[in-house]
C-alpha cells in the first residue's frame, strides 16, 4: 500500500529540512504558497507552466492549525500528484476516499503528527489529543491506521 511510500517520503523530507512544518518543506522544494480568496475551497494546488503553487484561502488564519492541514494536504498533492490540479474543500476533504485525497490526507498526517508527539501524548484519549492539538480526529485515525 502507498502508506509505507508516504512514510519514508515523510521522515526524508524531514531530514532533508530539519522540519515538519509545510510551509518550510514546500518552500525548500520550490512551491510557491500564495493566500487568496478561494470562496468555499480552503486550499488548491496547480501546476503552472511547469511550476508547483499551493493557493490557500485567504479566511484561514496563518496561524491556525487548520492552515497548516491544509498547506500539508495540499503540499502532498505538489508531491504525489505533481500534474493533477487539486482542491481542499473545507469539512469534505477529510472524508474523501478517492485515491489522490487519501494519499494527501495520509500524508498530511503522518507529516503533522509525528511519533514524538503521539508519545507525548499517549495517556491521552483521541478526544482530548485532537481537542488539545486542534487537529481533527478524521487526521488522527489516519495517522493510527
Amino acid at each position: 500500500m502507498f502508506t509505507q511510500r508516504i512514510k519514508r517520503l515523510v521522515n526524508y523530507y524531514v531530514k532533508l529540512t530539519g522540519t515538519r512544518d509545510p510551509a518550510n518543506i514546500a518552500r525548500f522544494l520550490g512551491i510557491t504558497i500564495a493566500i487568496l480568496p478561494l470562496g468555499n475551497i480552503s486550499g488548491n494546488y496547480k501546476l503552472i507552466n511547469r511550476k508547483r503553487w499551493i493557493f490557500i484561502n485567504e479566511d484561514i488564519p496563518v496561524d491556525s492549525t487548520f492552515f497548516k492541514i491544509v498547506l500539508a494536504h495540499e503540499l502532498g498533492h505538489a508531491i504525489f500528484h505533481r500534474k493533477e490540479n487539486c482542491a481542499f474543500i473545507k469539512n469534505r476533504t477529510l472524508l474523501l476516499t478517492s485515491g489522490i485525497e487519501k494519499e494527501a490526507n495520509i500524508f498530511a498526517a503522518y507529516l503533522l503528527l509525528s511519533n514524538e508527539l503521539l508519545q507525548e501524548y499517549s495517556n491521552f484519549t483521541k478526544e482530548q489529543l485532537c481537542q488539545t492539538t486542534g487537529y481533527p480526529q478524521e487526521l488522527l485515525e489516519l495517522r493510527l491506521k
